[in-house]
């Protein structure tokens, strides 16, 4: 005879691992502390990246007035202004992705502690009939 709340509660799984199942499994796949480095680590790579680029348009954009105006500004004031305005981008940044990849991590190990939890009670039920 055919169970209905473990046919119910094996679609429920199998949807779950052909969906979200994998992109979870591959975050738990890590410790917290290595996957959120990662994270990080690439966050600093694509941001260095989009601030080089944005830095560049900025200067592009205003070049005529930035080469008048070379001789007469301080180039330590000007470059310790960019790095200061760098420095202080990725610190927000950093923090915002540390924070969103910890979000995501713990909402990982939730669903596949459920996941698990399920696959135990699937388990016992087979054992009971």
């Amino acid at each position: 005879m055919i169970n209905e709340e473990r046919v119910r509660l094996m679609t429920r799984m199998a949807s779950y691992a052909d969906n979200e199942g994998r992109a979870n499994s591959s975050i738990i796949s890590h410790f917290r502390s290595d996957y959120l480095g990662l994270q990080v680590l690439k966050a600093v790579i694509c941001a260095t990246i989009a601030y080089m680029i944005a830095f560049a348009v900025y200067i592009y954009y205003d070049f005529e007035n930035f080469m008048v105006n070379i001789y007469k500004i301080d180039l330590f004031d000007f470059a310790a202004t960019v790095l200061k305005r760098y420095l202080l981008f990725m610190a927000v940044y950093c923090i915002i992705v540390y924070i969103a990849f910890a979000v995501k991590y713990g909402k990982a190990h939730k669903v596949l502690k459920k996941y698990f939890n399920n696959l135990k009670l699937l388990a016992t039920r087979y054992t009971e009939e």
